[in-house]
């Protein structure tokens, strides 16, 4: 592990130093959103630690979207919104396995009924009319026949799911739902309804939130978007126990 030439301290532990220190900087209010990082002489200073740790450290936070690098006039904490401090969050869901998709499913299962509840009272008629114009795309898909366009069918879902969280009013939940299922997840998914022709149930259900939506009725939003995700999420349990079964039928066959 390389270690602080200063007094043999691992380089991680100093960059921790950093991280806690700017951090701290930032919650105590002596950083605010949009300021720029003290001259790399004086931070170091201020925090104790050489140039090699305070480099590193602020790459890491530059990394969780904390501070931007700008070219030629220094560091500058973000604007901290949500959706730049959940953006991690998006990696943990492209690098779960298949059979851990599930569990991201289950926590939309809490989260997007409660955003569409929201929505329901909050959107405005443009996003309504947006909402109808993403659901109409997904229709003019269906009635192309059979060989439907999978990749316009994942950016259908992607605009439906994210327009509801957004129009909920709470940013958090949009990044968190953004999040949830990455777009390799999310292409799996799709591969599997598909396959078992289940794409239009998909659009239906859809239209039955918009309704909800439409009626401005958070309950009933609320009921459609749980059951539209809760069948999702049994959907891919189920498929992905079909499949490892017809793995382990094929190994027994080849043994």
């Amino acid at each position: 592990m390389a270690t602080d030439a200063t007094d043999g301290i691992p380089t991680r532990s100093r960059s921790n130093v950093v991280i806690d220190g700017i951090r701290d900087m930032i919650t105590s209010g002596r950083l605010v959103p949009g300021s720029r990082l003290p001259a790399e002489r004086e931070l170091s200073g201020l925090l104790g630690v050489s140039r090699g740790p305070l480099r590193e450290g602020v790459r890491a936070l530059v990394i969780l979207g904390v501070l931007e690098t700008r070219q030629g006039d220094g560091t500058y904490v973000t604007s901290l919104g949500p959706g730049q401090l959940l953006e991690p969050l998006g990696m943990l869901t492209e690098l779960q396995s298949p059979e851990d998709s599930v569990h991201m499913l289950g926590v939309r299962r809490v989260l997007e009924p409660e955003a569409a509840a929201h929505a329901a009272v909050r959107m405005t008629e443009a996003d309504l009319a947006e909402a109808e114009r993403i659901l109409a795309v997904g229709q003019t898909l269906l009635d192309g026949g059979t060989d439907v366009d999978l990749e316009a069918a994942i950016d259908v879902d992607t605009d439906f799911h994210s327009l509801i969280a957004r129009a909920s009013g709470n940013p958090a939940f949009a990044a968190i739902i953004e999040a949830l299922v990455g777009r390799t997840a999310r292409a799996r998914l799709w591969r599997a309804i598909h396959q078992h022709g289940a794409v239009e149930t998909t659009q239906q259900e859809h239209r039955a939130i918009l309704d909800a939506l439409v009626a401005r009725d958070p309950d009933r939003a609320r009921i459609r978007m749980s059951v539209h995700v809760l069948g999702v999420e049994e959907f891919t349990a189920a498929h992905l126990s079909a499949t490892a079964g017809r793995a382990v039928d094929d190994s027994d066959a080849q043994s």
